[in-house]
């Protein structure tokens, strides 16, 4: 866990020290926000892919990638060491679908070709449907059904809305491209820049998930095996997507009134999610309520987009990916040496798992935002800037 850490807070501390440069990157005027478009990366490469239809192969990494890259590329190891036992059945092709997940969120991370970007967008959810419905538990079915249907209308959403700001930008331009360092930057009226951008913003409420269409994601974490829920606080639905859109917010923020509306269901999830969570006796679901709430902050931060709120934002990306996922991992342990989740049937387990106990109350002390721990921090900075 050191190791793991230890870098992640060299590189979360560099992004939270410049968070004002990447505020100031993202409100650039001009087509294309200049900013954004000089190329200021660690690493990028462009080529092209289908030149017809203006689509190129770019996938680009700053320093905000590389936290999200490396919190994945961890996170996927630790889901394949906790199914290491309790996966039998079908075991390779469950290791494979561990890998295209892996593999289509380290595209999302990377692409800045909206193209492309889709493609890793929607290409990611085919192993997670699988690996819900072929190794999950009762309702497995159920909870793969519902993901897919949510997942695939929001995606479908922002499909169309991507389309459509290609050939505004056309139009505009006489250039047709998916460059999103070319797009960020289009002209129009007002409406239709609101109309393009519910289309980003219910694929991404749906992805975080915000509140009300979150309603999937306790059925999936529960139902899914403890893999799933592992990788899932490294999903690119809670990061990347989430501030390409409110930048694309920002550029607009005159003509729209999107971000201040934006931010409601932030503050909604926050104060009505933990209430849904101390109703619950599953202990996984209970895992899976906190997890839906602590993305509010999330969404406020991103919305509220100014240094402070960045620094939330980047600290909380961070610290939910370690916690959460480390109490999926404890929960999807205990229920696999003795059967059950039900929390009525867990009295006693300090006596004989003392160690086990006491990692799983850092955790939730983490999760549940101790003084001290880095979760505090996160939703602190995202929650006060919201609330002045």
């Amino acid at each position: 866990m050191a190791g793991l850490v230890a870098p992640l807070g060299l590189l979360a501390g560099q992004w939270i020290a410049n968070a004002s440069a990447l505020q100031a990157t993202f409100t650039a005027e001009g087509p294309g926000m200049s900013g954004l478009a000089a190329g200021s990366w660690i690493a990028d490469v462009k080529a092209t892919w289908i030149d017809s239809l203006g689509i190129s192969f770019f996938l680009a990494a700053d320093g905000l990638t590389l936290i999200m890259l490396l919190l994945t590329f961890a996170l996927g190891l630790l889901a394949v060491l906790c199914s290491w036992r309790g996966i039998t059945e079908h075991v390779g092709a469950f290791h494979f679908m561990i890998l295209w997940t892996v593999a289509g969120l380290a595209g999302v991370f990377l692409s800045l070709d909206l193209f492309l970007f889709y493609f890793f967008f929607e290409m990611m959810l085919i192993p997670m449907y699988f690996l819900i419905a072929v190794w999950g538990h009762e309702k497995r079915v159920y909870a793969a059904i519902k993901f897919f249907i949510f997942t695939q209308v929001s995606g479908l959403l922002m499909l169309v809305a991507i389309v459509a700001l290609v050939f505004i930008h056309g139009r505009e331009t006489g250039v047709y491209t998916f460059d999103f360092t070319q797009l960020l930057g289009t002209q129009m009226a007002a409406s239709t820049a609101f109309i393009l951008m519910l289309g980003f913003f219910f694929a991404f409420a749906v992805k975080l998930p915000a509140w009300p269409l979150h309603t999937w994601l306790p059925d999936a974490h529960t139902e899914a095996p403890t893999a799933v829920p592992c990788c899932w606080p490294a999903c690119s639905s809670r990061s990347a997507p989430t501030a390409c859109s409110a930048s694309w917010c920002r550029s607009s923020r005159r003509r729209t009134r999107l971000p201040h509306h934006g931010a409601d269901p932030g503050r909604g999830r926050h104060h009505l999610r933990p209430i849904m969570a101390y109703g619950q006796k599953d202990m996984k679901r209970l895992v899976a309520y906190t997890s839906v709430s602590h993305m509010g902050f999330v969404l406020l931060g991103v919305f509220a987009w100014n240094t402070l709120a960045l620094q939330g934002v980047i600290l909380q990306l961070v610290c939910h990916a370690l916690s959460t996922g480390a109490l999926f991992i404890m929960v999807g342990g205990l229920q696999d040496r003795i059967h059950t989740r039900d929390m009525d049937r867990m009295g006693g387990l300090w006596q004989v798992a003392p160690r086990m106990g006491g990692t799983a109350m850092f955790f939730a002390m983490a999760s549940l935002g101790l003084p001290g721990l880095g979760n505090f921090v996160a939703s602190s900075s995202s929650s006060s800037v919201c609330g002045r």
